[in-house]
């Protein structure tokens, strides 16, 4: 056994731990960074970029069979499920080995690995037989796949986030379990890619929408391209090597999958972590009660960040979050409150889905502008989509969006810096739109707010739309 003392010990060596663990040496603390793997950021490794790598390659097979169009004949398609695997994974591992070299650039002794769980406020022991004394911790565990207990006698049929990049060939059908970020846009890749694909939700909306017409096109659009059982209960049985799957509710069926990708939710990683040991407040799922301006759990000189606060799960949050933990641990017991960012939630389907800042309330001014008939989304054969968005009387402050449109990831930036910033409607207008670009598609949303408010100030620009805009 061997006893380490230092300012700031960060459980967790992804993207939030890393940055906490950055944040508190440069102000000064000394440090530990405790880690079971050291693998390498969720982001890297079963995220964000081997999804976006399937992405690209269901993409790439949508470009070509769509391009007849455009009057080009590309001939036939083959999809060469093994290939595809094979890059993702190449592609992968460059990005985790990118992620995994930042440890490398760490002072010696920083890297702890073994698990850890606390057994006093800020006394933590490893499964190693290591002790860890310090004078505050940040816990940035992380999240992990939850598979609800009607899959789990599935076995190996059953895939996560963790082990669907794994596979060495794409299956021949493939059941999605869960209408999340993560569900949505593998269930798109995969039919893209001919696997025969339903996507199963007990919930009636898809991707965290609150918008009944956002919703109604989510439902229309991605339901071209993958079937769609929303408003469902689902029990599953082993068939051999098939997954049985029966469901009721709004629709009631059943049918044989060779896999059943489950992305039911990915709750916070607590199990082992002993925080009642710390003397923390939890929650009724374990969480630990924290403000987060500060990410401090009550007064005590423990700090939590990323997804393991089942807050914010998305990758800037987590970055953040972990920069405002690592200051505030290593300034204990002087913490200083810091602004949270504008809620931003992205979905990569196509069209793109966004979300951002607040939904609609009852008074809110509502603007819609349909992509159905845009004139760039018309050139590049993509005319689908609506954006919403939400602004309050009485100049038109806008409050939020939902866009489900063609560059939704790219305008949902611009709006997101508008609501910052406290931008109004006509403030937008005024601002110079290069035509024919997917950004002009905003106008329509953005005068009918002005138009709904009589105190609202006008645009000085032209009222009128280009030809085809």
């Amino acid at each position: 056994m061997t006893e380490h003392s230092c300012d700031v010990a960060v459980i967790g060596a992804g993207t939030a731990g890393l940055a906490a663990e950055r944040a508190a040496r440069e102000g000064g603390a000394t440090t530990r960074l405790i880690d079971e793997s050291f693998g390498g950021t969720v982001c890297a490794t079963v995220g964000c970029m081997p999804s976006k790598l399937l992405i690209a390659a269901a993409d790439a097979v949508h470009g070509v069979r769509r391009a007849p169009v455009f009057g080009v004949e590309p001939g036939g398609v083959t999809v060469d499920g093994p290939a595809v695997m094979a890059r993702l994974r190449k592609e992968r591992d460059r990005f985790a080995a990118a992620t995994r070299g930042a440890f490398d650039d760490l002072p010696a002794g920083t890297c702890l690995k073994g698990r850890a769980r606390f057994t006093g406020p800020t006394r933590l022991e490893l499964d190693t037989g290591d002790v860890v004394f310090a004078r505050a911790v940040v816990v940035a565990a992380g999240a992990y796949p939850m598979v609800p207990a009607p899959f789990e006698a599935l076995g190996d049929l059953v895939l996560t986030n963790r082990t669907v990049f794994e596979i060495a060939d794409l299956p021949r059908s493939l059941a999605v379990i869960g209408g999340g970020a993560i569900g949505l846009e593998l269930a798109q890749a995969m039919a893209r890619l001919g696997v025969e694909t339903c996507l199963f939700d007990h919930a009636e909306t898809l991707g965290g929408s609150e918008d009944a017409e956002v919703q109604a096109a989510l439902a229309e659009i991605l339901g071209a391209e993958v079937t769609l059982h929303l408003g469902v209960e689902v029990e599953a049985a082993r068939e051999g090597d098939e997954a049985r799957l029966s469901w009721s509710g709004a629709s009631a069926g059943e049918a044989c999958f060779e896999r059943v990708l489950v992305a039911a939710g990915r709750p916070p990683q607590l199990d082992g972590l002993d925080l009642a040991a710390a003397g923390l407040a939890l929650d009724d799922t374990g969480v630990p009660a924290f403000d987060p301006t500060t990410l401090q759990c009550g007064d005590a000189p423990v700090f939590v960040a990323g997804d393991v606060n089942g807050d914010r799960p998305v990758l800037h949050e987590a970055s953040d979050e972990g920069t405002r933990a690592g200051r505030n641990a290593a300034a204990w017991p002087d913490v200083t409150p810091v602004a949270r960012n504008v809620p931003f939630r992205l979905t990569f389907t196509d069209p793109p889905f966004a979300v951002l800042g607040a939904p609609a309330a009852a008074d809110s001014i509502v603007g819609t502008a349909s992509y159905a008939d845009q004139g760039r989304a018309r050139v590049e054969a993509r005319a689908q989509g609506l954006v919403r968005l939400y602004a309050a009387a009485p100049d038109g402050r806008l409050t939020g969006a939902e866009l489900f449109a063609p560059g939704a990831d790219h305008m949902a930036h611009l709006l997101v810096l508008a609501l910052s910033r406290g931008e109004t409607a006509s403030a937008l207008l005024d601002l110079p739109i290069y035509h024919p670009t997917l950004e002009e598609g905003l106008k329509p949303a953005l005068r009918a707010i002005c138009a709904a408010l009589p105190t609202s100030a006008r645009s000085s620009r032209d009222s009128g739309d280009p030809p085809g805009a």
